[in-house]
């Protein structure tokens, strides 16, 4: 079997990457983070483009120069090992075959080059072969094969070499949508084969929440929050990365908490239209009762937002009048673009409802899994 028992464990300690400036100020891209990738873990690193996760990934895999901190990979720092002796092995975004070798001497070269038996050679390419499902492969050369196939390849160079851990530079994005989903699964599938350490890294938010037992959200060089899936949906840390984690993304609204009584509202800051004002419930209330008159930003994701034509009871204290722009039959559900006249926000709602752009209605806002965050610091109430 291909799979190994080695502990895999990698830590990123104080990892600074610096660029100079070449006369200009020198370029921080990495500022001092820390993470640790635990034994046979699928972590995925995730951010828009230049948040440093690519820089991150290419210093574990020892193709970019250290500035500061150390990287650990089984309890050996390895700062300044090269990456052929770091027990690593990386699969590219553009595939890197040889364009004038079959696919079975592209999987078999590294290990023709470490001078490994034939008969091992063969063994470990047919392993990786079955587990890809490349037999019917192995005798052309990469122009003959399509996109996801050549990335099969290039995962199954990286297999044979029973590395200690996987590397992945974006390596789904040169794939059509449909042929991403089923690459992401065979991926997936790997993984619980293997049971090998993954460290991957992605721009898309989709491919991190599927794939990943954790996810370490990125922004400017540092890491803003890592947690399971999940718990980045349900519970994030800052305004970053509950806007960055959701498809759609999370719904906002800038202004401040306002005591009525004994009641706490949240009362949206505009300048025209009607703004949005929304009674807090309990939880909310004891998250914000030391924010009173301060700026706050009230968070809600679009399944949160509800027709009130399908409620029962819906509570008027949290119930306002928006117009439609835009509706979107989805199928399993459809996304209605709503506009207060100020505020634009989105809703997913019934697939069965039909909506027309300029049609008024009426929502409400369920606040159980609603978030309001600090408006300066942008740092989630606790």
């Amino acid at each position: 079997m291909l799979a190994r028992n080695l502990m895999a464990k990698v830590l990123i300690e104080n990892l600074v990457k610096v660029y100079p400036g070449g006369g200009a100020p020198d370029v921080k891209v990495v500022h001092g983070i820390n993470l640790e990738i635990r034994d046979r873990e699928f972590m995925v690193l995730v951010g828009p483009s230049g948040c440093g996760k690519s820089t991150t990934l290419r210093m574990v895999a020892g193709l970019e120069e250290i500035s500061g901190g150390s990287i650990s990979i089984d309890g050996k720092v390895v700062n300044n090992v090269l990456p052929k002796d770091r027990d690593i092995a990386m699969v590219f975004q553009n595939y890197a075959l040889y364009p004038h070798m079959t696919v079975y001497d592209n999987m078999a070269f590294g290990l023709k080059l470490r001078k490994f038996p034939k008969s091992e050679i063969d063994q470990r390419v047919r392993e990786a072969s079955a587990m890809l499902g490349l037999d019917a492969y192995l005798g052309r050369k990469p122009k003959a094969l399509s996109g996801g196939q050549r990335q099969r390849v290039a995962v199954g160079r990286a297999i044979v070499r029973k590395p200690k851990v996987f590397l992945f530079d974006e390596p789904l994005s040169n794939l059509d949508a449909k042929m991403r989903v089923s690459t992401r699964t065979e991926i997936s599938k790997l993984h619980a084969r293997l049971g090998a350490t993954m460290i991957y890294v992605t721009h898309d938010q989709v491919e991190a929440m599927t794939m990943g037992d954790r996810i370490c959200v990125m922004k400017d060089g540092r890491i803003m929050q890592v947690a399971e899936p999940l718990e980045l949906y349900n519970r994030p840390e800052n305004l970053f990365v509950a806007s960055f984690i959701g498809s759609p993304p999370m719904n906002f609204f800038r202004g401040t908490i306002r005591r009525e009584g004994q009641m706490l509202r949240f009362v949206e800051t505009n300048e025209q239209g009607a703004p949005v004002i929304v009674s807090l419930d309990a939880r909310l209330a004891a998250k914000a009762a030391d924010h009173v008159g301060k700026p706050v930003v009230f968070g809600i994701r679009p399944e949160d937002v509800q027709d009130t034509a399908t409620l029962s009871n819906p509570d008027p204290a949290r119930t306002i009048e928006v117009k439609v722009e835009v509706s979107e039959p989805m199928g399993a559900e459809t996304l209605l673009y709503l506009t207060t006249g100020a505020s634009a926000f989105i809703a997913r709602v019934n697939p069965t409802d039909r909506f027309e752009a300029g049609q008024n209605v009426t929502v409400s806002f369920r606040l159980e899994n609603a978030h309001l965050f600090d408006g300066e610091t942008e740092a989630v109430l606790k």
